[in-house]
């Protein structure tokens, strides 16, 4: 099994940044892919970044290309997602995933393991 941990959500103005990571335990072996995912109330859970086990590759949705940024540490079994130039409708809470697959999926469905999420709120 693998456990995922978020952490550094916040409240924060528009035009802000904020960091957040996901810590991984357990079988961090079996981890491929790492994603974020975010869900504000009332909507569905949307897929907003996924990068590869080596980092190289990345992929992010439209909504927030150009503002924010997947990374990870494989030393430290941690991935970041470095958000810039907040706005009021990135507020929601965001998720970290993990799939043993190597390929970068974009549907919550491929994603074996979740994280219990962090609270992102962009003030306007």
């Amino acid at each position: 099994q693998v456990q995922l941990v978020e952490s550094g959500g916040g409240l924060v103005q528009a035009g802000g940044s904020l960091r957040l990571s996901c810590a991984a335990s357990g079988r961090t072996f079996s981890i491929g892919t790492m994603g974020w995912f975010r869900q504000a109330p009332g909507k569905e859970r949307e897929f907003v970044a996924a990068i590869s086990r080596s980092g190289d590759s990345t992929y992010t949705a439209d909504s927030v290309k150009g503002r924010f940024t997947s990374s990870r540490d494989n030393a430290k079994n941690t991935m970041y997602l470095q958000m810039n130039s907040l706005k009021f409708e990135d507020t929601a809470v965001y998720y970290c995933a993990a799939t043993p697959e190597r390929v970068l999926p974009t549907l919550s469905g491929e994603y074996a393991y979740w994280g219990q999420g962090t609270q992102v709120t962009v003030s306007s």
